[in-house]
């Protein structure tokens, strides 16, 4: 478990292709304070599973079907990816619950400039926009953000100058993929209200369901 405050960037110092997998090695700094080999560590916004060390650096495993459902697979040596040791219970809880379990791939349609703040426009996949509502979160490459408005296909949020330099999004422009993962809070609320009714004509979050469940 994560919080989608990034701790740092990392750079991607290698790569080692399989047929439909790769192993990544990972230059880091403070990401490496504690950690051991097991240990979870989310790369924009992914969970992986730490599996050795070297000089000032980490390795990582990404599997096939981590592959077919996030960004990890365009990374060339050279990329700057975010990077979050996993939560600790002590540690205060700064972002919102992020598991670092990618529900799909966004694609920044638009990028503003408005003020010292970035708005990002972001086309999401129904898996995603279900469960995203404004003034709620959102992961984006592990950074949690919140969601400005929300449409059938996009939603927007803003960016602030401070995340903007610390992460990797400040980067990004239009046409650039970004891995998503939707408020588990959401999810179990969904979960919750549907159970014992059977199946639901229009499943996701909405404005109706919450206010009949008292929670408007």
């Amino acid at each position: 478990m994560f919080t989608g405050i990034v701790e740092e960037t990392g750079t991607i110092a290698s790569i080692n292709r399989g047929a439909n997998s790769i192993q990544l090695e990972i230059a880091a700094g403070k990401v490496l304070e504690e950690t051991k080999i097991g240990d979870s560590i989310a790369v924009d916004g992914v969970c992986l599973t730490v599996t050795r060390f070297a000089a000032g650096s980490f390795v990582a495993d990404v599997m096939p079907e981590t592959m077919d459902k996030t960004t990890l697979k365009l990374l060339q040596p050279g990329s700057r990816v975010n990077l979050e040791r996993a939560l600790r219970l002590s540690d205060r809880l700064g972002g919102h619950l992020v598991q670092g379990h990618v529900d799909g791939k966004g694609i920044i349609t638009a990028r503003e400039k408005r003020d010292i703040a970035i708005i990002y426009k972001i086309k999401a996949p129904e898996e995603v926009l279900k469960y995203t509502i404004a003034k709620g979160s959102v992961a984006i490459d592990g950074i949690s953000l919140t969601v400005i408005d929300v449409t059938r296909d996009y939603f927007t949020v803003s960016l602030i100058p401070h995340t903007a330099h610390l992460t990797t999004l400040g980067d990004k422009n239009t046409g650039d993929q970004v891995n998503l993962e939707s408020d588990l809070i959401g999810r179990y609320v969904e979960k919750l209200l549907q159970s014992g009714q059977g199946e639901s004509a229009n499943k996701g979050l909405n404005m109706n369901l919450l206010s009949e469940h008292g929670f408007l």
